[in-house]
């Protein structure tokens, strides 16, 4: 999609207020941030360093399989794998960003746990609109802000160290918002408060987020081998729709990404140089319905 361009200059965004002192206020919130202070994965690393647009998210559509093909340079096919890797889950970014317009270069949008600021910047290179992203990880938003630096948007693209549930951020004044992959880390009634307050009326919410599947019962084993891998809390798919419609929120569209999830899965399980050890739980628990991958689109009333 081209990047609107704006006719005049877009006015500067309106002073934040004061962050709260510290963003990591309870002992879970502190193992939170710690966690992603100290990770250095090559499954975000190595992705990101091929156009140097980071995402911690997974990855969605058809794989081209063909990078596993044998190669007389172990080199060059591991270059192959990451390459496709980061494909799936730049299209995954790309499809939420498409959720979110359309939007103008005046506009405002608020990423929540922005981890390294990749989707913030999707955002902005698909409308060239101003992007706040939040992430509870100091290091994170170093490394995002410096990252917008290097690109020369800094002016537009600003990342804070704060808590997404009470970013200091001002209210009314964002056309959109989104949390990719980091609702499982909070309340969802806060969560959605704080969206809520952030968007103007008629406002654009979008998720995508792993849950659990009500239909299948209770949590299952793999469920919570995942929550115990990323400290994490993944709520079942009711509680999202519960909490949206008490804070204003009505889903306009829902779309389950399960059976695309799945290739980035089995891809990844076949590298070598970037499995993490959690690959066969995310299969097995799609494969046995216990788990869902779902995009939910939801307007602010």
């Amino acid at each position: 999609m081209t990047i609107i361009d704006a006719v005049t200059p877009p006015a500067a965004p309106a002073p934040d207020r004061p962050p709260a002192p510290s963003p990591a206020r309870s002992t879970y919130q502190r193992r939170v941030a710690d966690y992603w202070n100290a990770e250095e994965n090559p499954v975000n690393l190595e992705l990101g360093r091929i156009d140097d647009l980071y995402h911690h998210h997974y990855g969605v559509g058809e794989a081209d399989w063909s990078v596993l093909d044998d190669d007389p340079d172990p080199a060059r096919r591991r270059e192959r794998v990451t390459a496709e890797l980061h494909r799936l889950e730049q299209a995954q970014a790309e499809l939420l960003a498409h959720h979110l317009g359309p939007l103008s270069p005046s506009d405002r949008v608020f990423d929540a746990g922005c981890g390294r600021g990749g989707g913030s910047v999707v955002a902005h290179l698909r409308y060239g609109c101003h992007a706040d992203g939040v992430t509870i990880s100091a290091k994170q938003a170093e490394f995002a802000n410096d990252q917008a630096r290097r690109r020369g948007i800094d002016d537009r693209v600003r990342y804070h160290h704060r808590d997404m549930l009470d970013t200091g951020l001002p209210a009314g004044e964002f056309a959109a918002s989104w949390n990719n992959e980091s609702t499982m880390y909070v309340e969802l009634d806060l969560l959605f408060t704080e969206h809520a307050r952030l968007l103007r009326r008629g406002g654009r919410y979008v998720t995508i987020t792993g849950c659990y599947n009500d239909a299948y019962g209770r949590a299952s084993r793999e469920v919570s081998l995942i929550n115990a891998h990323y400290i994490c809390d993944i709520h079942p798919r009711s509680a999202y729709f519960r909490a949206l419609a008490r804070n204003r929120l009505v889903p306009v569209h829902v779309q389950d990404l399960t059976a695309a999830a799945l290739p980035y899965w089995e891809l990844r399980k076949q590298a070598d140089h970037l499995v993490t050890g959690i690959e066969d739980t995310f299969i097995a628990a799609y494969e046995n319905g216990s788990f869902q991958y779902l995009l939910i689109v939801a307007d602010r009333v």
